[in-house]
């Protein structure tokens, strides 16, 4: 199955190298100044805002760009090839399907089961969603997915360690693979994802050790920007947008963190001394696509986050209210450690020690770095775009007993600066 789809992907981009050097061929012999130019020793062409620089010996990739045909929309062809790494994870889904709609030709590298791809294939039109099979320590499997694309946008991460691969796997040698063989090959433009709260030495909130998670973050960031100075990369905060695999949600109220019931939600500090700023995963996805529009964004470090910031009781009392629920929230518990040492230590379960210091940690903004809103985005507020998703998550189910329990709760109340400089918050 795996040599079908990568032979499949194959035909169509040499299918679409064919069809790019024909169309090249037809505009020269109709423009007779284009007969009469002199041969260049390179050429510069820009499309959309995208920069498309080549010498004369890569003309199978001539002018992918300015073929641009249509109106916009999943039929079209916006000059875009991008290869996403991670794209059958969270946010990865939503990107492939945000370029996707765009017109894009999306490559896929997948991992596993190829039926855990089906809901890609339908997010583009025919032909526009491509997969090949890689591996993270194969580079040869890394330049197969990327060797045709003019973006690359890695969205690798774990936030658990395995037995095959550590978060320095994962994080710094993996992205610096990716990075330096997208420069190899002549990639236009990389767009990294690490994390925000990213640092050589972040706070350790629950032991004394610092989160190996946004340590090897850090460390892949500098290793990137090694390999492809002028790579993109976003810091995203936590990001929200589906009840089952999001990194907020679904871990607060994941049946690892809380008991078997909703009788207590237990937090560090019972919620008070962390501050969040979650995203929505849309507006990431946004986020993502303005910047390969944007040529600004070139070499930039962009940290993504919500529009207001809140203490972590305030958020998920409001995600009880509205899932009409009565729970009790309470500081961490013996049980709930003894759990999270233990995951960490035997199967590695996504509920850890390293992954709780991630959670608690407050989110901190560097300044004079730019922000999701520098790319144009006004990002949605958490009470604006949480709804559906807790709709789901209700006591009863979406099935309504009473009118009144359609009643929207009351929005949580964001934190002021002078509550934040005044209360004892966990900062770095």
């Amino acid at each position: 199955m795996s040599t079908v789809a990568l032979q499949t992907s194959k035909r169509s981009l040499v299918k679409l190298r064919a069809v790019t050097l024909h169309i090249d061929c037809a505009y020269a012999s109709n423009d007779a100044s284009l007969r009469s130019a002199k041969p260049a020793t390179s050429v510069t062409f820009v499309g959309d805002n995208l920069p498309i620089n080549m010498g004369l010996n890569e003309v199978k990739s001539l002018r992918l760009t300015d073929m641009r045909r249509g109106g916009g929309g999943r039929a079209s062809f916006s000059g875009i090839v991008a290869t996403v790494f991670g794209a059958q994870g969270f946010v990865g889904g939503v990107t492939v399907n945000r370029l996707a709609k765009e017109g894009s030709q999306v490559i896929v590298p997948y991992r596993g089961d190829v039926y855990g791809l089906r809901e890609l294939r339908v997010l583009g039109d025919l032909g526009q969603i491509l997969f090949t099979p890689f591996h993270g320590k194969d580079e040869a499997s890394i330049r197969r997915a990327l060797e045709h694309s003019n973006v690359v946008i890695n969205l690798i991460g774990r936030q658990s360690e395995t037995r095959n691969f550590s978060y320095d796997d994962v994080h710094v040698k993996v992205a610096r693979s990716i990075a330096r063989l997208a420069r190899e090959c002549g990639v236009q433009r990389l767009i990294h994802f690490s994390a925000l709260n990213a640092s050589p030495n972040p706070p350790a909130i629950i032991i004394r050790k610092p989160s190996r998670f946004l340590q090897s973050k850090y460390a892949g960031e500098l290793a990137v920007r090694e390999e492809f100075p002028d790579a993109t990369i976003f810091r995203p905060s936590a990001i929200f947008g589906n009840q089952y695999s999001d990194g907020f949600i679904a871990y607060h109220f994941s049946r690892w963190v809380r008991p078997s019931s909703f009788i207590r939600v237990p937090l560090y500090a019972s919620g008070e001394k962390t501050v969040k700023a979650p995203i929505y995963v849309n507006d990431v996805s946004n986020a993502i696509y303005a910047a390969i529009r944007e040529p600004m964004s070139i070499g930039q470090t962009y940290e993504i986050y919500g529009p207001e910031r809140y203490q972590l009781r305030e958020l998920i009392e409001y995600c009880l209210r509205y899932m009409r629920r009565k729970s009790v929230i309470t500081p961490l518990t013996p049980d709930v450690f003894a759990k999270a040492i233990g995951n960490y230590f035997f199967h590695k379960s996504l509920y850890n020690i390293d992954r709780m210091q991630c959670a608690y940690v407050s989110d901190t903004f560097t300044p004079g770095l730019p922000t999701i809103r520098d790319l144009g985005i006004e990002p949605i507020k958490f009470s604006d775009a949480i709804g559906n998703i807790m709709a789901s998550m209700r006591k009863s189910g979406r099935y309504v007993e009473n009118p009144e329990d359609f009643l929207i709760p009351d929005p949580p109340k964001p934190l002021s600066q002078e509550f934040e400089l005044s209360y004892n918050v966990s900062y770095p």
